[in-house]
């Protein structure tokens, strides 16, 4: 019976939920099988037809949705397909617009390049020109050539004929001639060599000259070998006489400087070559003053405290030259020379300051040309240390420095051979001692840097005309620019374009081999040709 009304309960339910079939199944059981049965039919037909109006209420609705969802879908991929769309477009828009500019700047440079083309096209004619009319003037140069020499051929027969010369003498008259011959040949090939060797080394070595010159600047002391003392009255002059002048010798013995008391009002001239020396008289002179006491003794006391005092400037002095050119591995006796040296002038220029000048220029010129610049400046900065005993030993400073420096430590051959060859003494024997010789150059031909007497000056432009005058062909020379030119004419009709070279190498090599001065001196040498006609 329960197996039935299950039975039943799930026909009836065929329309229900689970549990719906499961409830009815119970009150069917609950009621018995009649009951169950009239249940059954009641609820069967009445859940087909709900079921059915449900089921097609839910198809609508879910077709509904469909298309919702659909049209949504249909809304979303046109979305998605416009943007894809507009972003296309700006890609294209960008490649476009990278395209034009691409294209612009290859017109811009293909316009640059026939320019260029062009250009190189007028340049080609003109050399073509050029060369064409340089070798007509070549062929016409030659023509005259072989004229001139049909015509001194004929020359020297006829001259032969009439003068009736010896053999001897005919002999001589060519050599003469083939002599001259030669010289121009000779003056040819100067000329050429001189003017390649220009074209090649006048701008590289301008460039080192100019930024060695321009990365260094110093300043210089003029000072002479005479230096006064200015006294309060001229009473002053016979107490530093003292009696029976015992002051004024005690002084000199004292000092090694010459004390001279003449006429001049208000001054005693101190008198020394070696400035050490002087600086000390001098000092000294200008505390005795203006202490009043002035007694041998009290002299002695105050030139030796004077003394031990510029020592020890010195000393200082050296500390910070060297310390200025980075040298800190100087013998100490070096180090003291070094220091000297501000009392010391050559051509009224401080050697100290020079020195340290032309270490610095070293240091560029040798780092252009690819070498150690740290030891071009040690050889550049104890270039001149034999100035500093110069005064005390036999012998020129080269050597005097070269011998100072090797017996206190210095054993770079480089630099030793610049110290002993900055002035050609020896030969050098690295690259570093003409680099010295040429900062040197530089560094004493400084506008201001040296000067001179006014006697010495106009000797100097005496003897740069005399050299000149003494050439063959020369009419006239002139020293300019305060002696660091000299120009000179020559006559035209005995003096060829080529020869003038000649000539101005000459009057170079005589003036290099009999004149002292510093820097360099320029030869220009002036051939004119006038044609002058009087119309009437």
């Amino acid at each position: 019976m329960p197996l039935e009304i299950w039975t039943l309960a799930q026909e009836a339910g065929g329309g229900l939920s689970a549990v719906g079939a499961a409830l009815l199944a119970l009150v069917a059981a609950g009621l018995g099988l009649a009951g169950g049965v009239l249940l059954h039919r009641h609820f069967s037909g009445r859940s087909r037809a709900q079921a059915q109006a449900e089921g097609e209420a839910r198809a609508k609705q879910l077709e509904a949705e469909a298309r919702t969802e659909a049209e949504k879908l249909r809304l979303a991929a046109e979305r998605e397909a416009l943007e894809r769309k507009e972003k296309f477009d700006r890609e294209m828009e960008e490649a476009r617009a990278e395209i034009r500019d691409q294209e612009r700047r290859l017109a811009k440079r293909e316009d640059l390049l026939v320019r260029r083309e062009e250009a190189a096209d007028r340049k080609d004619q003109s050399l073509t020109d050029r060369i064409a009319n340089a070798e007509k003037r070549e062929q016409r140069l030659s023509e005259r050539e072989k004229q001139l020499e049909e015509l001194i051929e004929k020359q020297t027969i006829e001259l032969q004929r009439v003068a009736d010369l010896s053999p001897e003498q005919a002999k001589q008259m060519v050599l003469q001639r083939a002599e001259e011959g030669a010289r121009r040949d000779v003056a040819k090939v100067v000329r050429k060599i001189h003017e390649e060797a220009e074209a090649k080394a006048q701008e590289r070595a301008r460039e080192i000259t100019l930024m060695a010159i321009q990365r260094t600047a110093t300043e210089h002391s003029s000072e002479s070998t005479v230096r006064t003392v200015a006294i309060p009255s001229d009473d002053m002059k016979g107490r530093i006489i003292g009696r029976e002048g015992r002051n004024i010798r005690a002084i000199e013995k004292a000092t090694g400087a010459d004390i001279i008391v003449d006429d001049t009002p208000g001054v005693i001239v101190v008198s020394c070559f070696d400035k050490v020396r002087q600086a000390v008289a001098v000092e000294a002179l200008e505390r005795l003053v203006a202490d009043g006491r002035l007694h041998p003794t009290r002299i002695e006391e105050v030139v030796e405290k004077v003394r031990s005092e510029i020592n020890e400037r010195i000393i200082r002095a050296g500390k910070e030259a060297a310390s200025e050119v980075k040298l800190h591995d100087l013998h100490p006796k070096v180090v003291e020379a070094m220091g000297k040296m501000t009392y010391r002038t050559s051509y009224s220029q401080n050697v100290l300051k020079h020195s340290i000048e032309v270490a610095f220029l070293s240091q560029i010129i040798a780092e252009q040309l690819g070498l150690d610049g740290a030891l071009a400046r040690r050889c550049g900065f104890l270039h001149d240390i034999g100035k500093a005993m110069d005064h005390e030993m036999e012998g020129g400073h080269p050597k005097i420095g070269m011998d100072f420096a090797k017996a206190h430590g210095e054993k770079n051959e480089a630099v030793l051979n610049a110290i002993g060859g900055h002035h050609g003494d020896i030969p050098a024997t690295t690259f570093y001692t003409p680099i010295v010789m040429a900062a040197d150059a530089v560094s004493s031909a400084r506008p201001g840097a040296r000067r001179e007497s006014m006697e010495r000056y106009v000797q100097r432009l005496n003897e740069l005309q005399d050299i000149a005058l003494a050439q063959p062909g020369v009419v006239e020379a002139h020293a300019i620019q305060a002696g660091r030119e000299v120009r000179v004419m020559v006559d035209a009709n005995q003096v060829g374009d080529d020869e003038a070279f000649l000539i101005a190498h000459e009057i170079a090599k005589r003036v290099e081999e009999q004149m002292t001065f510093p820097g360099e001196i320029k030869v220009t040498v002036l051939r004119e040709t006038r044609a002058v006609e009087v119309a009437r």
